[in-house]
C-alpha cells in the first residue's frame, strides 16, 4: 500500500506552486544577474522551446580555453570519501597540511575505519580537533625527524604486503610534530573547525566557514550551537543518508537552505512593514516569500525521484513498479527523519514528499560529480621528480609513508554537487565542451574547457555520457534523462 504524506494532501495549492515551472522572463533575468554576479566573461543563457535552457557563448573561444567556472549552489563530499580527504566543507580545497592529509588517512586505516561501520561518525569527531589547526614547522626537516631514525624498517616486504607506520609516528604527523621533506613546497590553508562545534566539517578560512553557517550549515549542524530543531533526530538523518544514499544529504541541504533565506527575507519584509502605517505581522506562512527563497531551486529541471531513477542492471524490468516504489518509501523514510530534525511550521510544504522526490530528482538529472585533486599525489610526485642526492635522502623518510597508504595514495576529493550554470547546458555525443579540471583549478567550482574552437552565437554543449560508448549504449543511457539524442553524429549512427 502507497504511503501517504500528509503534507502533500494539506498544502497542495502550496506544492503546485513551488513545482511550477517559472516563466520565460523570470529565467532569463535570474540567469542574466547571475552571469553578471559572477563576472562570466563569454558566455550567455537562452531559452528555446524544444531543449529548454542552453548555454551559448558571447564570445569566440578557442580550442582549450576556459569557457565557465561555475560555483556550486549545493555540494556535498561523498561520506566515504570523507576518510581519504580532509578538505573544507564549503569550497573543497584540501586543508591542514600535507603531514595531516596523510597522518589521519594513516590514523583511520590503522583503526579499521570503513563506510560500513555505523560509528564512524564518533569516529572523525575523536580525532583531535588541535591536530587540524597546526601551523608546519618551517625548519629543516631532518631535524624534526631525530627521534625516527628507524621509521624506514617499518616497511619491508613486498609490495602486496600490508605496510604500517607505529601510531606515535602517525600522531606525530596529525599533530605538527614530524614535518615531511619538502612538504613546505605544498602548503595548504590551516583547517577552521565549524562555529557549531560539530567536529565533523572544517573550513579553509573564517568566510567559508560563515558562507556556510549561513547558507544551510547551521540547521544541519550536529553541534552543541546547532540550530536544528533536535539534534538527535539530525544525527539520525545524516545516518540513513550514509547507509542508504547520500543524496538525501544534498535534497536536505536544499530544505535548510530555503529555510534560512525564507527566515532572512521573513525578516527583512516585516522591517520593512513596521515602516509602514499599518503593520501586518503575521507568524503564517507566506507564500510570496517563500516562492522566493525558492527561487534559485525552482531554476532546476526537476521530475519525481522515483520516476527519473535507472533501473539498476540487477533489477528485472517486471519488477519495475516494485522497485520504484520502494525507493519512493525510501524517500519517505529520509523526509521523516529530516521532518523531525529542522521542521519549520512556515515552511511545511517543502516537508511534503513530492517536494523532497523533485528535489532528488533535479540532482539525479542535473548533478555534476565533485572532484578535486589531491596535493598528497602531487607531493609524493614532487618527491620522485627530485635530482639522485636529494630523492634518496627524501625517500629514506617519505616511502614508508607511501607504502603504508598503498596504491590509491593519490584518492582526489569526490562528491556531487549542483551547478546552476553548467546544469543549463546541453547534451551532444559530439560536445565541444567539457567538465574538466586544469592544474590551477583547486577547489569545488566546475571547469568548462572547450574541445574545440566555438564561436559567439554558437551552443555550449557537453556530454553526459561517455560519447565514444555504441550508439545503442547511449541512447539507454540518454533514455534515463527523458530525450532521444539528436546530434549529428547520432543522426548518423542511427539504424
Amino acid at each position: 500500500m502507497e504511503t501517504v504524506c500528509p503534507v502533500d494532501a494539506q498544502f497542495g495549492d502550496e506544492i503546485s506552486a513551488l513545482l511550477n515551472p517559472p516563466s520565460p522572463l523570470q529565467v532569463q533575468e535570474y540567469f542574466d544577474d547571475l552571469i553578471s554576479t559572477r563576472q562570466c566573461r563569454g558566455i550567455k543563457v537562452k531559452q528555446n522551446g524544444e531543449f529548454g535552457k542552453g548555454v551559448y557563448a558571447d564570445m569566440d573561444f578557442k580550442e582549450g580555453e576556459l569557457v565557465l567556472k561555475d560555483q556550486m549552489l549545493l555540494g556535498a563530499q561523498h561520506y566515504s570519501n570523507k576518510i581519504d580527504c580532509l578538505v573544507c566543507s564549503f569550497c573543497f580545497r584540501f586543508i591542514g597540511s600535507i603531514e595531516l592529509q596523510i597522518g589521519r588517512r594513516l590514523y583511520l586505516q590503522d583503526l579499521g575505519v570503513s563506510v560500513d561501520h555505523g560509528s564512524d561518525m564518533e569516529t572523525f569527531k575523536h580525532i583531535s580537533s588541535d591536530c587540524y589547526g597546526t601551523d608546519s614547522y618551517d625548519g629543516k626537516y631532518n631535524s624534526s625527524l631525530k627521534n625516527f631514525d628507524n621509521l624506514g624498517n617499518c616497511a619491508s616486504g613486498s609490495s602486496k604486503e600490508m605496510f604500517s607506520v607505529p601510531r606515535e609516528v602517525v600522531e606525530s604527523l596529525m599533530n605538527g610534530e614530524l614535518v615531511l621533506p619538502y612538504s613546505k613546497e605544498f602548503s595548504l590553508p590551516p583547517a577552521v573547525p565549524c562555529p557549531g562545534g560539530c567536529g565533523e566539517s572544517y573550513y579553509c578560512s573564517k568566510s567559508c566557514a560563515e558562507a556556510d553557517w549561513e547558507l544551510s550549515h547551521s540547521l544541519f549542524c550536529t553541534g552543541e550551537r546547532s540550530e536544528s530543531l533536535c539534534r538527535e533526530a539530525l544525527i539520525k538523518f545524516i545516518q540513513h543518508a550514509n547507509e542508504t544514499n547520500d543524496i538525501f544529504l544534498l535534497a536536505g541541504k536544499v530544505i535548510s537552505s530555503t529555510i534560512l533565506r525564507y527566515r532572512k527575507l521573513k525578516a527583512t519584509h516585516l522591517k520593512e512593514q513596521k515602516k509602514s502605517a499599518t503593520p501586518n505581522i503575521s507568524d503564517c506562512l507566506d507564500i510570496s516569500v517563500l516562492l522566493k527563497a525558492w527561487k534559485p531551486i525552482s531554476m532546476g529541471h526537476k521530475r519525481r525521484w522515483w520516476d527519473c531513477v535507472a533501473l539498476p542492471d540487477d533489477v528485472d524490468c517486471s519488477d519495475e513498479a516494485a522497485f520504484r516504489m520502494q525507493i519512493r518509501e525510501l524517500a519517505f523514510t529520509s523526509l521523516q527523519l529530516l521532518k523531525a530534525a529542522i521542521f519549520d511550521k512556515e515552511c511545511e510544504p517543502l516537508f511534503s514528499l513530492e517536494i523532497y522526490g523533485h528535489i532528488i530528482g533535479m540532482f539525479e538529472l542535473n548533478n555534476l560529480d565533485l572532484v578535486v585533486a589531491s596535493p598528497v599525489e602531487d607531493y609524493f610526485l614532487y618527491i620522485d621528480d627530485l635530482p639522485y642526492p636529494e630523492k634518496q635522502e627524501a625517500e629514506k623518510i617519505t616511502q614508508p609513508f607511501l607504502d603504508a597508504l598503498g596504491d590509491d595514495y593519490s584518492v582526489c576529493c569526490q562528491g556531487t554537487a549542483f551547478f546552476p550554470l553548467q546544469s543549463c547546458m546541453n547534451h551532444s555525443c559530439y560536445p565541444n565542451a567539457k567538465a574538466f579540471k586544469r592544474e590551477e583549478d583547486r577547489d569545488g567550482q566546475a571547469a568548462i574547457i572547450s574541445l574545440k574552437p566555438i564561436c559567439k552565437g554558437e551552443e555550449v554543449t557537453i556530454s553526459y555520457v561517455d560519447e565514444d560508448l555504441p550508439f545503442e549504449e547511449r541512447e539507454a543511457l540518454l533514455a534515463d534523462y527523458g530525450f532521444k539524442c539528436k546530434c549529428p553524429k547520432c543522426l548518423t549512427e542511427e539504424p
